[in-house]
């Protein structure tokens, strides 16, 4: 009886090949591979042809979804490919590592054993001369076809390493198991036994105590339910910085390696890819440049003891020769060669909940597949099939299921919605944690918007969700969560949480119908906020200190804006009345004072002569410098084209200024800078230009005198300026 252990690195082409070789050199009768004995179900959908790594195996606890474990393999991972040449070839294989039923079910998750150890050819690799165990490893496995001998070569370092280290008890209960297992096939009659292991484990299953030991240490371990599951994987989150424990670096190139026949054609076959890349995105890469590249690259690599080139000699050359030293375009490279965005594929037969299965179903229909590569996509929501994608993307977002992020407001009072969309294996965990709502994504969007819609306890926090709620086309929770609203928005007295509040809802009320949504039940509650954000805001408005007042600042610009869009002169005539009374209060802090006769301005509420006279008390020298200042920078903050176009204000702030004393103005400077740093460089140039001048008279903005107009022309334009400016004809 013969037991053959292969002490591997998860994720490597060199391992992963060296394993097939040794496979075929022993003909196990049994496949033993480190991994969760839970999944042992699922070892034979591996052989189909649907199943595309990379691939993980996800092992969870239903009633805790997020108490999950996630085993990853790529096509490159010596585990897969043992997993695969067992069942092509007609030998059993199962997993032999400590089940997650009894991992799962402790209070604290043990940490893995490679964050324990650290990485311990990054040990073998410091001893050898390296700068890192991912450089090392390439130059021994990876840039080599080797054979079985290598793994015992392997065991022989890894006994090593292990002499003197103490073995904790998470990791002597892992390996305690293994043996178990493998004492079980030994049992069972099996003359030729192969073990793929990770190398740390190899010394403890080549050298066993006895059964007795290996007992007494899993004696009264703790149990809980698990399900499991194949879910979809990428190269991304093989890497080391998605914080996978047994991660590399550059899980792109490794996969280009398993793939090459031939390893002489390393060199040219990967800058062949570097420059069709670049090409893609139209980048200088011409033949000449990969002959040059290439040649560069096996250059570097002799120079330094190599007789093939690694990743490192092929980015030196790539930059020194595509990207002509930019380091710009290797952050393409690094991303899409190296990392790579390959999402695998799971057979349909794969055990799912009936949610992600509504959620493939809907995917489908909609031809929008989940893919790990970022991209944008525009919606047209006239066509029905873009309008479904997008109540799809609103209802997971509702769930949770932050697949899709919309990308800018410029959707709203338009028909074009724009969104990021990256599809992340954990979005998969995601949805089995909120199965339990329902069996569709509808449904189960329904059901959880309403119990989350009744623990909101903050006014915006409840109308944000409403205005989620209403894209996504869910009627049932809009009649419970309107409801809601309702009842919380006559409860709330905090002016700041109604004015919060108003944005979304005014938004849904502008724009709903364009969406096809019927908007019209947020009228009401809308009319009845700004009823009394208006007679509460003079109140709310006094005794603010400068932070309170900024606060105050931004809710009066987000109020107003919100208002100005809907079309009810009512409640606008009342807003304005409400900023004239704010305009008119010198007690205010000078920020609201200003902010609101710049609003009242822009309204046409106020004439610019009676701005004028409200700049020209504001900066008496009855008031403190600080209080002026303050008063500017409301009036002016975000554009500063009033004083471009009014030489009287341009000159009362201009004399102002050199009116104040060198200390005034060193208190003062600080706030005016903020001011006109908000303002557009061209508006800033122009302002330059006239301070240079030394004159209020503007004389950058033509004004034409009247023999240059066609008054017939004209007047035949007057009736569409006024529709775009909503006034009057």
């Amino acid at each position: 009886m013969s037991v053959h252990i292969l002490g591997i690195r998860h994720h490597g082409p060199g391992s992963a090949r060296s394993v097939v070789t040794a496979l075929e050199a022993i003909r196990p009768q049994v496949v033993l591979v480190e991994g969760p004995p839970d999944a042992d179900d699922l070892l034979a959908l591996a052989a189909q042809m649907e199943m595309r790594p990379p691939v993980a195996l996800l092992v969870y606890r239903p009633d805790e979804p997020k108490r999950a474990v996630f085993y990853p393999f790529a096509a490159f991972s010596p585990e897969w490919q043992a997993i695969r040449w067992a069942l092509k070839n007609a030998v059993p294989v199962r997993f032999m590592d400590l089940p997650q039923r009894h991992r799962l079910a402790e209070e604290c998750e043990e940490e893995d054993t490679e964050r324990l150890h650290g990485d311990p050819f990054a040990m073998i690799a410091e001893a050898a001369g390296y700068s890192d165990g991912e450089r090392w490893w390439e130059d021994q496995f990876e840039k080599r076809h080797a054979g079985p001998e290598v793994f015992e070569a392997v065991l022989e370092l890894m006994t090593a390493l292990r002499e003197g280290t103490p073995t904790n008890a998470a990791e002597g209960r892992r390996e305690a198991w293994m043996r178990q297992t493998l004492r079980e096939a030994q049992k069972q009659g099996h003359e030729r036994i192969a073990v793929v292991c990770g190398a740390w484990h190899a010394p403890a299953l080549a050298t066993m105590p006895t059964a007795k030991a290996d007992a007494e240490t899993l004696r009264g371990l703790p149990k809980c339910a698990v399900a499991a599951t194949w879910l979809p994987w990428t190269h991304r989150r093989l890497t080391y910085v998605s914080g996978y424990g047994a991660g590399i670096q550059s899980p792109g190139y490794y996969e280009h390696l398993w793939a090459l026949v031939q390893p002489v054609e390393l060199a040219t076959r990967w800058m062949t890819r570097v420059a069709h890349l670049l090409r893609a995105e139209d980048l200088e890469s011409s033949t000449a440049s990969i002959i040059e590249a290439t040649r560069l690259a096996e250059t570097a690599a002799v120079l330094r003891g190599f007789t093939v080139p690694g990743l490192a000699e092929f980015n030196e050359a790539a930059q020194a020769v595509f990207c002509f030293g930019d380091s710009a375009p290797m952050q393409l490279i690094a991303e899409r060669l190296i990392v790579g965005d390959v999402l695998g594929a799971v057979p349909e037969e794969a055990p799912q909940v009936p949610l992600q299965r509504d959620f493939q179903k809907e995917t489908k229909r909609l031809r929008l597949p989940p893919e790990a590569l970022d991209r944008t996509l525009e919606l047209d929501l006239r066509k029905p099939n873009d309008l479904d994608r997008s109540q799809l993307l609103h209802r997971l977002r509702l769930l949770k299921v932050e697949w899709g992020k919309p990308m800018s407001a410029r959707g709203k009072g338009t028909f074009r919605e724009t969104w990021h969309l990256c599809w992340e294996p954990e979005l998969e965990v995601a949805l089995i944690e909120t199965a339990p709502w329902g069996n569709t994504i509808a449904e189960a969007a329904t059901r959880f918007t309403i119990e989350r819609g009744s623990h909101c306890s903050a006014l915006p926090e409840l109308t944000a969700l409403v205005e989620v709620l209403l894209l996504a086309e869910l009627p049932e929770a809009v009649d419970r969560v309107m409801h809601q609203l309702e009842n919380q928005a006559a409860l709330t007295s905090d002016i700041g949480h109604l004015m919060d509040a108003l944005p979304p809802l005014a938004a849904v009320l502008r724009y709903g119908n364009v969406r096809q949504t019927d908007a019209s039940m947020v009228g009401h509650i809308v009319n009845g906020l700004v009823a009394r954000i208006c007679a509460g805001l003079p109140p709310a408005c006094t005794a603010l200190n400068d932070d309170a007042a900024s606060e105050m600042f931004m809710r009066l610009n987000a109020t107003h804006s919100a208002l100005a869009n809907l079309a009810d002169e009512t409640l606008r005539a009342g807003w304005n009345s409400t900023l004239l009374q704010l305009a008119d209060d010198d007690t205010l802090h000078g920020l609201l004072v200003g902010r609101c006769t710049r609003l009242l301005l822009d309204e046409a509420k106020i004439d610019a002569d009676t701005a004028a006279t409200r700049l020209s008390r504001h900066l008496s020298r009855a008031n403190a410098p600080a209080q002026s200042a303050a008063w500017i920078e409301g009036f002016l903050a975000g554009s500063g084209l009033v004083l471009l176009h009014q030489a009287r204000l341009w000159n009362l702030l201009d004399g102002w200024l050199g009116s104040l004393t060198a200390d005034h103005f060193t208190e003062v400077l600080p706030l005016l800078r903020r001011t006109f740093s908000t303002f557009a460089p061209p508006e800033r140039r122009q302002m330059g230009e006239l301070a240079r001048r030394g004159t209020g008279a503007p004389t950058t903005m033509a004004v034409p005198v009247d023999e240059d107009i066609e008054q017939d022309r004209a007047d035949r334009l007057l009736p569409t300026f006024a529709l775009l400016l909503g006034a009057t004809p």
